[in-house]
């Protein structure tokens, strides 16, 4: 059969089109990093989340010498952490960080925009996503799945520090009276966490009426140190007196607790 010169040039052209086609929709479904949700992922009660293993702590957690996971709980209109009024996600350059997804109430997605992670967020099922963050910098975060009228507003921020510089030290709890007799010493006894691997050394800072008193402090990896500061009454006013410690890393977090204290007999209601 006799192919004029031209049909050859068209049947050529629309076979590499639809080679093309074919490459196209094969890089989309599985070359980029878009993740759908299938029946094999981990299900959890989205009414339920504050006592699941996992979401009932959010946040960054270290689990190996450079991998982290990063539990984020998305819901109208933010993310948990990431997002208002929550911190942004923090994690450190140089480090593999597993990402564990879900919503507590309508489908979401989690987008990190400029990079390949983009998932459906479903309640009752967990996205996973690993990715390796090289450098320094800082993604924006967003849905892209409509989710209601406030849709437009539900963003955040995702935070790659030096590594040099990443902390994650946490207050797990404070031991502080809540009232001392005038004239007498106040104890307050902080409890400060390391929760990296690595030994790291950071300052705490407690205020009470106006007066600072600073602590440095080293914490082994994984471990928890003890920090007590002392409060003289002697020239002080029977009244509520209100205190806050606040820990100093290197990303400039702020990570605190505040309470009261009262000097003298509380007063009746």
């Amino acid at each position: 059969m006799n192919v004029h010169q031209y049909e050859r040039y068209w049947l050529i052209a629309a076979l590499v089109l639809i080679v093309a086609i074919i490459a196209t929709v094969t890089y989309g479904a599985v070359g980029i990093g878009i993740a759908m949700i299938d029946d094999s992922e981990e299900t959890v009660d989205p009414d339920a989340l504050g006592e699941h293993e996992r979401f009932s702590e959010t946040g960054t957690h270290q689990v190996g010498e450079n991998e982290y996971e990063v539990n984020v709980i998305a819901w109208q209109f933010s993310y948990e952490p990431g997002g208002s009024p929550d911190p942004p996600i923090e994690v450190p350059a140089g480090s593999e960080v597993t990402f564990y997804v879900t919503s507590e109430d309508v489908i979401h997605s989690f987008s990190v925009v400029g990079t390949n992670v983009n998932t459906m967020v479903i309640p009752g099922e967990v996205a996973t996503m690993t990715v390796e963050f090289d450098e320094a910098t800082e993604y924006g975060l967003l849905c892209n799945e409509y989710c209601g009228e406030l849709h437009h507003d539900m963003e955040g921020e995702i935070i790659v520090h030096p590594e040099e510089e990443f902390d994650l030290f946490e207050i797990p709890a404070v031991d502080a009276p809540e009232q001392v007799d005038a004239g007498e010493e106040a104890e307050i006894t902080v409890t400060l966490a390391n929760e990296r691997h690595q030994e790291r050394s950071t300052t705490l800072a407690f205020e009470f009426d106006g007066d600072e008193q600073r602590e440095d402090v080293t914490v082994d990896g994984e471990s928890t140190e003890e920090v007590t500061f002392t409060v003289d009454t002697t020239d002080l006013e029977d009244d509520d007196y209100s205190w806050s410690v606040t820990v100093e890393d290197g990303m400039e977090r702020t990570v605190d607790e505040s309470g009261q204290l009262t000097v003298g007999e509380p007063e009746e209601d």
